[in-house]
């Protein structure tokens, strides 16, 4: 089991490793142009395409899940259907985003409350940038498709590709170039589509003997649409919770001031570091709970649970000692601005309990993505991002802006005690009735 589990788990470390990567870069370029207002704008600006492709985060979450359920029966006609789905259903939400651009920008910045430099610069870096989303999105749809096939190379393949490219260009366009913010929205831009266009090279050389099983007409009926658009419909809901928390923590940080919304911008980044190594665990665990759900094998499905939280937990323990000695290194590679450095001192020693807070919210999202349980992620997210909120408002006059961190790990407590309660119902049941 623990075989089965490395070999899916290593390529999607591998990949993950180059997208906080590639975000650090793009940070430290922006904390090198002029001040702290362009951390903040690229702070803004990214979270801003978070509001709109957190909301889309069910071409990859579902897609996967219901792959990997259809590989398990050998179905392959089926899961040709669900990438024709996820596909037609990314195609047209990257439509419909750039048909709102402007309202969304415009209705975001009545509610955002930062200076109006950091407000120009995120445009800016928004309107460049948009121009990707149907690159974007088809590859939520092709990267969850490989993992339900129980294939994480392919994913590795082209998020290498896709963030080692975004890396170089951003670095020729916005520094040695000299165009700034524009530059590495630019550098993402042209990425995106050369992810795009790798996706569906991959395809080909993988895949193509399964092109026969492709029905467009029959795939994209309404009938046939209707279990897709049951489980992403509840995965919608868990996308919106996750803004919620994510970009409300954004938010809520830029009413401090330039300097503190640059610290929380980076120790975001920093904290989030160590989970791109959990997220390959949770998705071996979401192919391998799919697929072992799809078979019937309770025996497989349970070993894969077991030996999957193993793996995380031993990363959440080893990611807390590396923080403990290479936490403000680490931060002043995003910025060598000082007063930003000094100000983030009081906040360092939230990196050393946010791993193991949060390793077990995290390693269950997969395994119950793989079961496709859409209704309890969907009821749990909804739980968690109250308990967000409302710690925050709670704390928010005795410990200021430290309300927020105080609000982040209560609701990564939440997640975990629920999906822990209802892991037998929800995940291992499904063996037995699917």
């Amino acid at each position: 089991m623990n075989r089965k589990i490395l070999k899916l788990a290593g390529p999607s470390i591998l990949a993950n490793i180059t997208v906080p990567l590639v975000g650090m870069v793009d940070l430290a370029i922006a904390g090198r142009l002029e001040d702290a207002a362009c951390i903040g704008a690229m702070a803004i600006g990214t979270m801003l395409f978070d509001l709109l492709y957190w909301n889309m985060g069910f071409l990859r979450a579902g897609t996967g899940g219901y792959t990997a359920q259809a590989y398990g029966r050998r179905d392959f006609p089926d899961a040709m259907k669900v990438l024709v789905q996820a596909v037609g259903t990314a195609l047209f939400a990257a439509l419909f985003i750039w048909a709102i651009q402007y309202i969304f920008v415009e209705a975001a910045f009545l509610i955002i409350d930062c200076s109006p430099k950091v407000e120009k610069l995120a445009k800016v870096y928004f309107y460049i940038r948009i121009w990707a989303a149907p690159a974007t999105l088809a590859q939520f749809a092709f990267k969850g498709w490989f993992i339900g096939m129980q294939n994480t190379i392919s994913p590795m393949i082209l998020d290498v590709t896709v963030n080692v490219i975004n890396l170089l260009l951003c670095l020729l366009f916005a520094l040695h170039w000299g165009m700034g913010i524009p530059g590495i929205a630019l550098g993402t831009l042209v990425a995106q589509y050369i992810g795009l266009a790798m996706a569906l090279l991959l395809m080909f050389l993988y895949y193509r003997k399964l092109f026969k099983y492709i029905n467009l007409r029959a795939s994209l009926k309404l009938r046939e649409m209707k279990n897709f658009f049951t489980l992403n419909g509840n995965l919608f809901i868990r996308s919106l919770c996750f803004l919620g928390v994510y970009s409300g923590f954004t938010a809520l940080a830029a009413k401090y001031g330039d300097n503190l919304l640059a610290v929380s911008t980076i120790m975001m980044k920093l904290m989030l570091l160590y989970s791109y190594f959990i997220d390959g665990f949770a998705y071996a665990g979401e192919a391998l709970t799919g697929k072992f759900i799809g078979a019937r094998d309770v025996s497989s499905l349970k070993k894969t649970i077991k030996w999957i939280f193993v793996w995380c937990i031993a990363i959440g323990l080893v990611s807390t000692l590396a923080y403990l000695f290479a936490g403000e290194p680490l931060f002043r590679l995003m910025t060598n601005n000082e007063t930003v450095v000094t100000a983030a001192r009081e906040f360092l020693p939230w990196l050393l309990v946010m791993p193991l807070m949060s390793c077990i919210a995290f390693t269950w999202d997969g395994i119950f993505l793989g079961a496709t349980a859409s209704a309890a992620i969907r009821n749990t997210m909804i739980i968690s991002v109250i308990s967000f909120f409302a710690c925050y408002y709670i704390f928010e006059g005795k410990f200021g802006i430290q309300a927020l961190w105080i609000g982040y790990a209560v609701h990564l407590v939440v997640r975990s005690v629920i999906m822990t309660i209802v892991a037998k119902r929800e995940v291992i049941n499904r063996a037995f009735v699917n």
